[in-house]
Order: structure tokens, then C-alpha cells, then sequence
């Protein structure tokens, strides 16, 4: 079987959240990301060009058990490692809970990680392979 034509990367991730309000305030006022749909009061579809994040109000109780998939953390593309310095002292400027401050990778690469309101690790970083062509 001849292998399909190439991916055009991730373009799209869903997340339950805890407290959606919080975190639309986080990915919109502070990212920057614009409301693309709110189909109710508990989900929300966020876009930044050519990418969506789902905003999904997690259920009471909602706890996943040992073993089933956990996300690690998601990512921002920045066009420039200097971008990333600035994204940490604006994101600090809101009190945005830190997890590691801005470093440069073996590879070449920048970047820091937050924590969003509901407690997902979001990476700013710098990734010179595909900064100039996504950033």
C-alpha cells in the first residue's frame, strides 16, 4: 500500500478543563487566541490561524484512572528565541504559575513552560526547524 500524502501537522487539541472560564481568560487575554465557536455553556473553540484548541468543561468528579493516557503538556510555536523571553516576562506579568523559566535546548531551541488555570503544562518555545515556517 502506497503511504498517503504527508500530514499538515497538529493542528487541533481538546481539553478538559476544570474551570473554563479561567481558562478562556488565560488562552484569550493572555495568549491571545480568538473565540472561534461556543456552541454552549460548557465548550469553547479557541484559534490562533491555523490551529484549534477545544475547551471542554470537565465533568464533576472528572478523574482519569492510572494507566489511561495523560497529557504531558501542549505547545506554542514562537518565530524567534528573543519572542520566548518576552512571552515569559508578559505571561509573569499576569501571575501565570510558572513551571520552568526560559532555556535553551541542546538543539537549538527556547523555551518555558506554564501552567494554564486548569493545571496543563503549555510550553512557549522557539523550534528553529519549524519556527519560520509556523511561528
Amino acid at each position: 500500500m502506497e503511504k498517503p500524502a504527508a500530514v499538515g501537522g497538529m493542528r487541533h487539541v481538546a481539553l478538559y478543563v476544570q474551570d473554563l472560564e479561567a481558562c478562556e481568560h488565560f488562552y484569550t487575554q493572555i495568549i491571545g487566541m480568538a473565540i472561534e465557536w461556543r456552541p454552549d455553556a460548557d465548550n469553547l473553540y479557541l484559534c490562533s490561524g491555523c490551529d484549534n484548541l477545544a475547551l471542554h468543561r470537565a465533568p464533576a468528579g472528572f478523574d482519569p484512572p492510572e494507566g489511561q493516557q495523560r497529557l504531558d503538556h501542549i505547545g506554542f510555536i514562537l518565530k524567534t528565541a528573543q519572542d520566548v523571553d518576552h512571552w515569559f516576562e508578559y505571561m509573569a506579568s499576569f501571575k501565570v504559575k510558572m513551571k520552568a523559566m526560559p532555556r535553551t535546548h541542546r538543539d537549538g531551541a527556547r523555551s518555558f513552560y506554564c501552567f494554564d488555570p486548569g493545571g496543563n503544562v503549555v510550553q512557549m518555545i522557539y523550534h528553529p526547524p519549524i519556527s519560520a515556517k509556523c511561528g
